[in-house]
């Protein structure tokens, strides 16, 4: 595996760090915790799109042609 496949598994597992973490907090909000744990959820829904939006694009971003 090489450093642009480390860089890919790294962002996955950011994807899936922020997406549990958001499901956690949004369980938090529905069993009666504050806006607060809500506010996170969304936050960290947004973090997980932007990660895999960056993932989706990563071979344009570095410049590669269908790598």
């Amino acid at each position: 595996m090489g450093i642009i496949g480390f860089h890919r598994f790294l962002i996955s597992a950011a994807i899936l760090f922020c997406l549990g973490y958001s499901g956690w907090e949004f369980a938090a909000y529905s069993n009666g915790a504050g806006t607060g744990n809500l506010v996170l959820a969304l936050i960290f829904a947004a973090f997980a799109l932007g990660l895999g939006v960056y993932l989706a694009n990563l071979n344009r971003i570095l410049h590669r042609k269908g790598k």
